[in-house]
């Protein structure tokens, strides 16, 4: 008899998002570095998700994956999700992924899932739970561009560009041992009024939200604006929150193996 290998990596669903290939073809995707930070520094097995309602559950999702991450992308939430009306400056969206993300995040904070989520996944976490969002934080006065500069590397685009502060001995500042951590920042939007369970513990030096999670949640629910996942293994302030996130989901692993 063939003796099974007990080694089993946590599975973590990547929460990607629906494209166009030429106004014709649509593919279900994720940049490949959020599967290297993943599989390299949070010791997981990076999962594609399709992002589409059709094809996906909550149920099955949450019992095939470990936990998941929220990736950045350039579609929006759609304001409906947090109770305003659509807009030019609102930009592009992804309703398929709506549909998944949000309903997702909601069930697995119930229970105590881990989720992890950057930039978009930021955004979504917050909505998920009574957040809204600015369209575009650079209109507002006293904010700066937070946006991904339009030309040059892709290390010139996720160059470390601002300070972020976190709560004095809040979880943030508790994971990073430090009160404040340099960041890449490449989003035009951010949180307007955040929910009643959204915890705000990190902001930019011009106010901008930066880092929450969620109040009372039974486990891991760090998000971040900024891109971590960009060279998560050798970035002091990036591999913590993906070492951190490795570890809830193997916490997760084991208790859903020994139940």
């Amino acid at each position: 008899m063939r003796q099974e290998n007990s080694f089993r990596r946590p599975v973590v669903g990547i929460i990607g998002n629906q494209h166009l290939i030429n106004d014709q073809y649509v593919i279900h995707g994720g940049g490949a570095i959020n599967s290297e930070a993943v599989s390299t520094v949070a010791g997981c097995l990076p999962l594609l998700v399709p992002t589409d309602p059709a094809l996906v559950s909550v149920e099955e999702l949450m019992a095939t994956c470990d936990g998941f991450l929220f990736t950045g992308g350039r579609p929006n939430v759609h304001p409906d999700e947090y109770g305003e009306a659509e807009t030019p400056a609102h930009g592009e969206f992804d309703r398929g992924r709506d549909a998944v993300a949000l309903p997702l995040i909601r069930a697995c904070v119930e229970v105590g899932q881990p989720i992890f989520g950057i930039c978009r996944g930021f955004q979504e976490v917050a909505v998920a739970f009574g957040s809204s969002l600015h369209p575009e934080i650079r209109e507002l006065e006293g904010r700066d561009n937070h946006r991904m500069p339009p030309e040059g590397t892709m290390e010139e685009k996720f160059e470390l560009r601002h300070m972020v502060s976190f709560s004095e001995g809040g979880v943030f500042h508790k994971l990073m041992g430090a009160p404040e951590v340099m960041t890449n920042t490449l989003h035009g939007q951010g949180i307007s009024a955040a929910g009643e369970r959204v915890v705000i513990d990190g902001y930019a030096p011009d106010g901008t939200p930066e880092a929450i999670y969620i109040k009372d949640a039974p486990g891991f629910t760090l998000s971040v604006q900024w891109h971590p996942e960009w060279n998560a293994a050798n970035d002091p302030v990036s591999r913590p929150l993906f070492e951190a996130f490795g570890e809830a989901a193997r916490e997760w692993s084991k208790a859903k193996t020994n139940a």
